[in-house]
């Protein structure tokens, strides 16, 4: 990189040592080696080797009157510094602001079941109603919150959220009617609500559980389906979906060991809906799944929990790559999947975040790669965000 004199402003200096330096870093203002010279402009990501000139040069230090954007060492979380990068216009950020509260609401609802308190039906629907409107209208950004939004403190909270997103979506793939959508997405949001009949110390237990806690957890299903059919009043038909989403297509799921088409079309859907949110869900005792990943694991179910054509569907509405993955491409470009194509998923439509010359777009305004008109490129595998260096996140 060539420095360039350029005389400087006159704000308050903040000194950073060179050992400090990650490559990576991007900074709101101009970084300064001795008083006039620029290592790096602002918004501008830090290399290795301006690192290592650094050191060969024997400079200790640098200056600058701005702050990190990215790489703190101080704050190095990658799921944390991808959500800032892509959910960074107004509209994502009342989107994040929406489903805080949408959590809130059902946190709530799940706080009244534990203390035995009745809940009310109608307050639930206008929670779905206002969660599938925003789905409508924002079906690209929310698939992308699923995977790499800012997590809460309760995984149960959010499952019962992206678990109904992801079932419904589903739904209207499958072509379901309007009351049958409803029921299959209000029985995905209280699908584990009778898990606040359990006692914490067993819920939130980290690591293994032993069978006799393992089977209290199981008896979350018979709780949430009586929740769902005496106190909330809803249809035999939502109750027998959420029963039913643990049972397996191989008839080894529970409560009831039911087999193939014995599980309701809706208890199938919402089954391989909690799975998938698992798998990119982090846990207190693993970390989560990036999407393509957990796309993998389905695919090679085989049959055994999951019904085969409802796989199809699923796959055919999420993609191979789903919206929000981070993908490096053959020409050694970063970017992540904005819009698929069903007839060919191995080749979406793709935001670039870091192009071929190491460039990173932290504004967003990466250029659109479409796949399917872009011969000569194509996707050379799923990225891990926590693989990327901290600049990229």
């Amino acid at each position: 990189m060539h420095f360039s004199r350029i005389k400087k402003p006159v704000y308050i200096m903040k000194t950073l040592l060179t050992n400090q330096l990650q490559p990576g870093m991007i900074f709101s203002e101009s970084v300064y080696i001795e008083e006039d010279t620029i290592l790096i402009p602002a918004n501008v990501a830090l290399l290795e080797k301006d690192i290592e000139r650094l050191k060969k040069w024997g400079i200790e230090m640098v200056q600058t009157p701005g702050d990190i954007l990215v790489g703190d060492p101080e704050n190095p979380d990658p799921r944390r510094g991808l959500a800032q990068l892509l959910f960074n216009n107004p509209t994502q950020r009342k989107l994040m602001k929406d489903y805080t509260g949408w959590c809130q609401t059902l946190t709530g609802y799940f706080e009244k079941i534990r203390k035995g308190s009745l809940i009310e039906r109608e307050g639930l629907l206008n929670l779905l109603a206002s969660i599938t409107n925003t789905l409508n209208e924002f079906r690209g950004d929310m698939i992308q919150l699923i995977l790499y939004g800012v997590k809460g403190e309760s995984t149960i909270i959010e499952n019962a959220i992206n678990g109904t997103i992801i079932s419904y979506l589903v739904g209207q793939e499958l072509a379901l009617l309007p009351h049958k959508l409803q029921q299959l997405s209000i029985a995905a949001l209280l699908r584990d609500i009778g898990m606040a009949k359990i006692p914490a110390s067993i819920r939130e237990k980290q690591g293994g559980l032993e069978n006799k806690e393992l089977q209290l957890i199981k008896t979350h299903t018979i709780h949430t389906y009586k929740l769902i059919t005496k106190e909330l009043q809803f249809s035999e038909d939502v109750g027998m979906a959420a029963l039913q989403h643990h049972e397996r297509w191989d008839g080894k799921g529970y409560p009831r060991g039911l087999k193939g088409k014995e599980i309701l079309l809706t208890g199938r859907v919402i089954s391989i809906a909690d799975a998938f949110e698992a798998m990119v869900s982090e846990r207190p005792y693993r970390d989560s799944m990036i999407g393509y990943t957990a796309m993998r694991t389905i695919l090679s179910d085989n049959g055994r929990r999951f019904d085969p054509e409802v796989v199809k569907v699923f796959i055919r509405t999420l993609g191979i790559y789903p919206i929000g993955s981070i993908v490096l491409l053959s020409d050694a470009s970063i970017g992540r999947v904005v819009q698929n194509h069903p007839d060919a998923p191995l080749r979406p439509e793709i935001k670039i975040m870091v192009n071929t010359e190491g460039r990173q777009y932290l504004k967003d305004e990466g250029e659109i790669l479409d796949l399917m008109q872009t011969k000569g490129v194509f996707i050379a595998r799923a990225v891990n965000p926590k693989e990327l260096p901290t600049g990229q996140t």
